[in-house]
Formats: C-alpha cells, structure tokens, sequence
C-alpha cells in the first residue's frame, strides 16, 4: 500500500515565512524567474521506457507479446497478484478465494473499493462477463484460453461474489493470469478476432494506469489511474516508445530523453556503467532463449500448412543439429557471461520447477556424433562436401531472426559456422515481424524465447495439441506447432495436481518429454540486462525484490513504484515553485544567499541530466 506523503516547503519558502513575520512586506519583494520551467517539470514527471517489440493487439483477449502483456497489466486487474518479494500469490480484484471440499468450485471475494477509469465500480459481474466470453467465444479464448478451458460455469450471485464451477480440479486457480474487462464496454464488441481495441482512447480499465493514446511502432502513452485501489502511480505519464534500434535507444537513454531501457547487449551495458546518471541492473531473468523447429504446421482438424523443410521431421536430423550447438560458447561470446546454459524449459530462477537433463540425456556439444548420427540416418556429404537429404537434394535451412534483436544475428553466425561443418546451409532470415511467416509455418527454424511466470502453466499449455489451430485458415495459442500425446497427458496431469512436490515432478517430467522430441533447444536463460536514469527515477522496485528485473515484471510494481527524480529531491514534492522572491531591503542579502545556494542546486541538476 503507498503511504502519501503531504507536501512540504522548500527553504525558500521557509525564509520567505521567516522574512514575512519579521515585517519585511509583500510590496517591497520582487519576483525573479528560477531555473526550472513547467515545461522541464513536465518532462520530468513523465517515464519514458524504450521497447523494440511491436504491439500485437490491445485486445486482452488476443495480445501474447511481452510488450503487449506488460502493458496489459498496467491497464487492467487480475484476480489476483503476484507479490514483489517472492511471488507469492496476493491479492488483486479479489481480496480472498476459498475452493469447496472437492476443490471442483472456488469462490472468490471481489473488492468493494475498485473502480474502472470511466468511474463505473468494477464487480464479480466484470468478472464473470469476461470468464464466459473466453468459453463460448473461441476467438475470446486466443490468448488466454488455457485458463478456462476446464470451467464448467462462471456465475456472480453478488457484486462482490464471484464463484467459478469446475469440471475437474485446477491448480492454477490462485494463479489465472487473465485481465478482467468491463462488461459494459466489451460487451458491444463483434468480431473479437478483428477487435484490437486500438481506436477509441482513453481505454477503460481498473489498473494502476489508463491506456490513453497509442500509434503502431511509434509509441503508446498511460496516464496514472487516481482511483486505483492500492494507491496512484508517482508519475504523471508512462510512455512506451519504440525504437527498432537497440543502439538508438541507448543513445536516446545517454541524452535523458528516455528514462529506461531493456534487454541490453553486454557491451551497451558495459559501456552504461561508466555514464553519469545511469544505473545499469543485471539479474538472473525469467526468459528462456531458444531454437525452434517447425515440426510440420498443422491444424486441430488434421489439416496441414506452410512450407517447413521436411528432412526436420526426422528426430535424427533436429539430434544432429542441436548436438552441433555450443550453449557454453554462445553464453561465454554473445551474452558474455549475463547469462546460464540453457537445458530445460524453466530457468532456474524458478527454483522448484527447474529441470536439467540427465548425463545420459544431455545433449553435449559434440560435432563428431552430430555426424555420426547423420550419417547412419542416411544423410551423407556429396563430393562438394554439401550434406544431402534422402531425395539427393542438399539441406540448406532458413532460420527466423528478429531484426531488433542483436543476439539472434551473433548466434545465427555461429550456426552458420557449426552447421556449415556439417555440411547444413543456414540462410538467418531477420525480419521487423516474425509473426506473419511464423503464423503460417512459413519456417524452418525460428529464435524462440518466451517469459516464465511463477506458475509455468500458460508457458507449457502453449505445446499442447489443444492450442493448434481450428483450421488451417485460423489462428491458435501454439508457439511453433507441437502436438505430443505424451507431453499433454503429463500436462493433463500437473493441470490437477494440488500437491506442490508432485506437481513439481510431474513438470520436470514435461521438459524431459519436450527435451526429448527434439523440437526445441534451450540455448540460454540470459540475464535481465537493462538500464535506468537516476536523476529520472529516483528509485523503483525490482522483482524479486533482491536481485530481480524491472522488464516484463509478473505484476505492475516496477512502474506503479516509481518515484520521479524530482519529487524525491525537491524537498516541496510534487508542488516546487519555479519563482524565487529577492528583499529589496536590508536583508536582501540573507535571502539571495538562499537564492544563490538553491540555483547552484538546481543548476547542477540539470546539468547532471545533459
């Protein structure tokens, strides 16, 4: 909860009460301009953040994107938080839950004292509204349908009594990262595959900030919600703009025109930490970073899509590929050490989840046998040293490359040169947008990273066969299109297993599966590497609160705790004045000597920002 603090007078105020009582009258001061205009205020009340990824959708019931969902989280109240400290579950539009003896229907407590920003009061029927346009809506259920896939009925007897009927237990019932909406906005929309709710601003939610404007790759713009329940934002405006440039955005952070900049290259960062002003944060990261293969795009209905190489759809293909892989390499050079070799699908911040494989299981760096294993599959060098399918045809393959992204065009050269040895062509493919190509299965390979929650159910339901697409003309939940019958029954099972142990081991039983197949290889988990203006933000809140990141938090506390530079170090607060009153009189001295002291304070703040 923020405690608010009353504003408080400067010491020019101060000696200016102390001259008024002395007899020194209103008449005989002058007014001279001080060093700080409205316009600087202004500029320094606002925290501007740097993002490259573009924004999916502004719908919640579409946006998969970390940018898209960070925001998200900004704009609208979950039922319930994750805690800064530890990820703990806390409270968020529901102050309490308690499940039945069967645990086949919880209820759920809504909070009297949540408003949406248009100041209509948010209710277990917002609630309720939105749980079932995510059952009965498929294109509803885009982004999120994992999570109520297994309800049976959502129903509000009360405004403030929510109450979710299960068909079969759910563990993620303290943890259904699912923005609720307002009934009486969404409920006039259509076509929720087509609805990005982008056109019509401010956008009404119940978060600690309100969507307020927004232009594709330009920027989009938050201003803080005054009725948020636990307390305002400090800032006067967020804004996150886009820079398709990673350098740029450095740039645009040395200048202080941006207040904040993450996913960091080492050598940005390196060079950050000697910059006046700037505080570099390095932390162990909740992402994993990844190759992806396109096991052969594919619908629910058995239909079949894209343009896939299919000599991937032979296991001793993806082995060979993966075995030619140097994850000790790619931490060592292209991360330079901000990073921990990748294995298994969790990283290990993530401590009770995290799996490693076993000796006999690990795929270790091994050239050699990635050759043997090609070889005996049939795939052997023709006489230009070209490793050549079974049609006789040579296997060149395409990978997808974010274009913004500096580590997948470093770790694409080393492929290119491990694979090249083998015999493999690599054409890397970096495009702006890898969504389009990536939707359609027109890939080989792509660079894959998703963010892990505290509960890795959404991360891992994205493998399942019930995420594919209706239809080949339809879009799904899928990351790249694999369907194992093995995984989903181990994730049937975890999905209903309350025992924290057993739920624990029936994951690491998943990633040993996913691990197996082969479709997927966890390159790295790389820091979060990022970067802030001191004399922008005087201090914010990292997660977990010792050691953590401030991108892509699990809950809104990063920017919700913010606290502007200058409301920190100007004793007045948010109410500083720009006018300093000079005594034309026998103690003009004693109070230009106050004058003199506060400019060179102020100066030198502002140069600091320069």
């Amino acid at each position: 909860m923020v405690t608010k603090v009353p504003p408080r007078h400067s010491p020019t105020h101060r000696a200016l009460r102390v001259l008024l009582a002395s007899g020194v009258t209103a008449a005989s001061l002058v007014a001279v301009p001080g060093t700080a205009s409205a316009e600087d205020k202004a500029a320094g009340n606002t925290l501007t953040v740097a993002v490259s990824q573009s924004i999916d959708s502004l719908s919640p019931f579409l946006a998969q994107k970390l940018t898209s969902t960070s925001i998200h989280r900004l704009a609208y109240e979950y039922l319930t938080n994750y805690d800064a400290k530890d990820a703990r579950t806390v409270p968020g539009l529901a102050t309490a839950w308690t499940p039945s003896a069967d645990k086949l229907t919880w209820t759920y407590t809504i909070r009297e004292n949540s408003k949406w920003s248009d100041g209509k009061p948010a209710t277990a029927e917002d609630a309720a509204w939105t749980f079932n346009k995510m059952m009965t809506d498929p294109n509803a259920a885009t982004a999120n349908g994992s999570f109520t896939a297994n309800f049976a009925q959502v129903t509000a007897p009360d405004p403030k009594t929510l109450v979710i009927r299960l068909k079969k237990p759910q563990a993620t019932m303290t943890a259904l990262d699912v923005p609720i909406v307002p009934k009486h906005v969404w409920e006039k929309v259509g076509d929720f595959s087509k609805f990005n709710n982008d056109k019509q601003f401010p956008i009404v939610g119940n978060g600690p900030f309100v969507i307020t404007d927004y232009k594709v790759d330009q920027y989009i713009k938050l201003k803080p919600n005054k009725d948020f329940w636990r307390g305002a934002p400090k800032f006067d405006e967020l804004v996150f703009k886009y820079y398709k440039d990673g350098d740029a955005a450095v740039a645009a952070l040395q200048k202080g025109e941006v207040s904040f900049v993450p996913n960091l290259t080492p050598a940005q960062a390196a060079a950050l930490k000697t910059q006046q002003d700037v505080k570099v944060n390095d932390a162990p990261g909740r992402r994993f970073y990844a190759i992806a293969t396109n096991p052969g795009a594919r619908a629910r209905d058995g239909g079949t899509f894209g343009n896939g190489h299919k000599a991937l759809l032979d296991p001793a293909v993806r082995k060979a590929l993966f075995l030619a892989v140097d994850r000790a390499t790619l931490v060592d050079k292209v991360f330079q050490g901000h990073a921990v070799e990748g294995q298994g699908y969790i990283p290990p911040r993530f401590g009770s989840y995290f799996w490693q494989p076993g000796d006999g299981q690990r795929r270790a760096y091994d050239p050699a046998e990635a050759d043997k294993v090609l070889v005996a599959a049939g795939y052997r060098k023709n006489a230009d040293g070209k490793r050549v399918g079974k049609d006789g045809k040579p296997l060149d393959f395409r990978i997808l490359c974010h274009a913004t992204d500096p580590n997948d065009k470093a770790v694409g050269k080393y492929l290119q040169e491990w694979w090249g040895e083998l015999g493999i062509g690599l054409k890397v493919e970096c495009l702006d947008s890898v969504s389009d190509p990536w939707v359609k299965g027109d890939y080989d390979l792509a660079f894959d990273g998703w963010s892990v929650n505290p509960d890795p159910d959404y991360v891992l339901s994205i493998h399942t066969c019930g995420t594919l697409p209706a239809t080949p003309k339809d879009s799904g939940a899928t990351d790249n299109f694999i369907c194992d019958k093995e995984f989903d029954g181990l994730y049937a099972q975890q999905a209903v297993e309350y025992d924290t142990a057993k739920r624990a081991d029936l994951v690491k039983r998943m990633q040993s599966r996913l691990y197996d197949t082969g479709y997927m290889n966890i390159m790295a988990y790389p820091n979060a590497l990022e970067a802030y203006r001191t004399d922008q933000i005087a201090s914010i809140t990292t997660m977990p609160e010792a050691a953590g990141n401030l991108w892509g938090q699990d809950g809104y506390w990063s920017w919700w705790s913010a606290v502007p530079a200058a409301s920190a170090s100007d004793d007045e607060g948010s109410g500083s004045s720009t006018t300093l009153w000079l005594v034309l009189g026998p103690v003009a001295l004693v109070l230009v000597a106050v004058g003199v002291w506060t400019a060179r304070r102020r100066r030198t703040t502002a140069d600091d920002r320069e």
